[in-house]
């Protein structure tokens, strides 16, 4: 067996990427290697379903969903951690990390096969990494005739395009901001919150359209990617006091203005057993179709909140950010 991690992935999967810049930040060994048919007996004999990544153990285990991948492994290299020692900066944290999974992959993926120009970016590069050997042009179509269709998954659609571009807008002007003082989200160290975060806005570096936005607007916001590329720490986590004036923004306009309300109205709506709902957000109409696996994350936040043994600092916290309520 091989002592070397092995992680089956793809530079145009954000999922992947994020489990790949934990692996570097942490110096685990361990080899990259793109989804393809070549690998696809061994992709199948780990994998539970049919996505990426795939983290195959040394001992055999196959490993899939970013959030608990990196979970387990921080239990078996807990050094240099990727959570503050302050209890309310660790939960914020992982507040950021589910919010840029769950809503942040969005903007990601609506940029990619919204407009014509990204689809075909995408499609190319999909095709010479995935599907070697076939026709370009033919697995570019197939590819684009795959994809797109998909939009309606993350409720990308010409009635919540503006509503979706909107928040990517913010995203880059207030992390732009708030990164022009330091290396990483929390300080000068990577946390949970900048490989979740990272990972989708990394993909909008490579996409035509949201990458033109992000060089013209965002360069503090480019810089950083490039550092998540091979994150190192460089220092100590940030309290609080010196993090909050300019990460509140995105705790109070993204998360408690727009990631909330979607996502319990999401899990809402399942457990009336819709499968489909519609709401304005941000003052702008949005409708989806509701999603098994948003909810179960929901959930899963609330439980870290429980969790917590000392509410009271990130209690206030969350209730000036607004989020408060959402968790209980």
């Amino acid at each position: 067996m091989s002592p070397r991690y092995r992680i089956f992935g793809n530079e145009l999967s954000p999922y992947s990427v994020k489990v790949r810049s934990y692996f570097r930040y942490k110096q685990i060994p361990h080899e990259w290697i793109v989804r393809d048919p070549s690998n696809q007996e061994e992709f199948q004999r780990y994998a539970k379903l049919p996505l990426i990544p795939l983290v195959v153990t040394p001992d055999g285990q196959g490993l899939q969903d970013s959030t608990p991948i990196i979970e387990h492994l921080e239990s078996l290299y807990p050094q240099p951690s990727i959570h503050p020692s302050d209890p309310a900066l660790a939960f914020i944290s992982a507040l950021i990390e589910e919010y840029a999974d769950e809503w942040g992959n969005k903007p990601m993926f609506h940029y990619r096969w919204f407009y014509e120009a990204d689809q075909e970016s995408a499609a190319e590069r999909l095709a010479r990494s995935m599907m070697p050997g076939v026709d370009l042009q033919s697995a570019c179509a197939m590819i684009k005739e795959r994809m797109v269709p998909r939009l309606k998954f993350v409720g990308s659609s010409p009635e919540t395009k503006d509503l979706i571009e909107d928040s990517y807008k913010r995203q880059l002007a207030i992390l732009d901001r708030h990164l022009a003082r330091r290396t990483y989200l929390f300080g000068n160290r990577p946390a949970f919150a900048d490989l979740g975060m990272y990972a989708q806005l990394y993909q909008c570096s490579t996409d035509p359209t949201p990458a033109a936005l992000m060089r013209n607007t965002a360069p503090h916001v480019a810089k950083w990617i490039q550092e998540m590329l091979g994150p190192r720490a460089e220092g100590e986590f940030e309290t609080w006091e010196t993090l909050g004036p300019t990460l509140m923004p995105l705790l109070k306009d993204e998360v408690a203005g727009i990631f909330f309300p979607w996502s319990v109205a999401n899990a809402q709506a399942l457990a009336a057993g819709q499968k489909e709902f519609s709401m304005t957000l941000a003052g702008k109409p949005y409708s989806q179709e509701t999603q098994k696996y948003h909810a179960k994350s929901l959930a899963a936040l609330r439980a870290r909140y429980a969790a917590v043994a000392d509410k009271s600092r990130l209690d206030s916290i969350l209730k000036e950010a607004g989020c408060y309520t959402w968790l209980q």
